[in-house]
């Protein structure tokens, strides 16, 4: 099939500059990473909160779009900028440190991530294979098992440990979402290996933890205490970005049960969307959740905008209101109150 890309695609390459900047900014001027990387989130989500004209992202594009090749070139960007971030906490003070874990750990979290669940979607081998290469660089390789096998089959019900419950913080949402998806992973690599005949020998998740024991312990010994405090801090704010999209995308939104006791089939109004254009030109049209959940093979690009249950404003802004329980709850509780009304 041919490939082809419009002018409005060139927006998804938003999604190089950001890490490009940040790499930039590690290399050069550390003391100032974190405060760049706060201007991005915030005005980010100022604007798309005060700018009507942002809520609206371009079309999806036909088949054949050259753009998922952008995800793949994204990777060894990431490698590259952890390297940056490790080499020069060595020789900073531990504010920079923790600065520097905070930037970074911002685009490993809100595009490494974001990436690597595209790329896992995909049918290529391959592709699969660089999504385990940025879950284990944040030390969350569980998510490459727990999101396909079961988060996917199980969102927006009260099984999934990873779909929030309305009137639940996010603040008792995170223990309980952590805990359970690292549990559930095993759980179903247990059964996948079980079900092949397959020894642990065999599993890209026993030896992506392995890896990231391995490196956390060749930073204790070798890389010195402000190495591994990067590492481990820019790894936690990153699974917390995750986690906290976790629980915005399907807050208090349940499938109903058929009368043989499983889920009635995952649609459109079982997932919060946004189409606002910044967002989702640097999360590869995340936002555009229920299209997603809906046909979990398709590409990036081709993801539609459905008239599904809507959020407020794009994942930027959102994130910030979650941190804020009240507040949440007083913007989604009327919403969720006016798509129980529609049903």
């Amino acid at each position: 099939m041919q490939a082809t890309m419009r002018m409005t695609d060139l927006r998804f390459l938003l999604g190089v500059l950001l890490p490009a900047s940040t790499l930039q900014a590690v290399l050069v001027r550390p003391h100032t990473a974190a405060l760049g990387a706060l201007l991005v989130w915030w005005g980010v989500a100022a604007l798309e909160a005060l700018w009507p004209a942002l809520a609206r992202s371009p079309a999806a594009s036909g088949p054949g779009s050259p753009l998922p090749w952008l995800l793949r070139a994204y990777v060894p960007l990431q490698v590259v900028l952890i390297a940056a971030g490790l080499a020069t906490a060595s020789r900073v003070d531990w504010t920079t440190v923790f600065g520097l874990a905070f930037a970074v750990g911002f685009v490993t979290g809100a595009q490494g991530i974001t990436y690597a669940h595209e790329l896992g979607h995909s049918r290529r081998r391959g592709d699969r294979a660089l999504a385990w290469i940025l879950m284990g660089s944040v030390a969350y390789p569980q998510f490459m098992v727990e999101h396909y096998r079961g988060h996917h089959v199980r969102a927006a019900t009260w099984d999934d440990p990873a779909s929030a419950r309305a009137g639940e913080s996010l603040w008792r949402f995170l223990p309980r979402t952590l805990a359970g998806s690292l549990r559930s992973a095993w759980q179903l690599e247990v059964v996948r290996l079980a079900q092949r005949r397959r020894s642990w020998w065999q599993s890209p998740l026993a030896w992506w933890t392995a890896a990231g024991l391995a490196f956390f312990l060749v930073l204790a010994t070798l890389g010195g205490s402000k190495m591994l405090a990067f590492w481990l801090l820019q790894s936690a704010f990153a699974v917390w970005l995750l986690e906290t999209v976790n629980y915005i995308e399907h807050y208090g939104l349940q499938r109903r049960a058929q009368p043989d006791g499983r889920p009635e089939p995952f649609g459109q109004a079982h997932a919060w969307n946004a189409d606002h254009v910044i967002s989702n030109s640097l999360l590869a049209n995340l936002q555009r959740h229920s299209d997603h959940h809906m046909q979990a093979w398709k590409a990036f690009p081709q993801l539609q905008a459905l008239p599904g249950p809507q959020l407020p404003t794009g994942y930027a802004g959102c994130i910030l209101m979650a941190a804020v329980p009240p507040m949440w709850f007083a913007v989604m509780h009327r919403r969720l109150q006016a798509e129980a009304g529609a049903v």
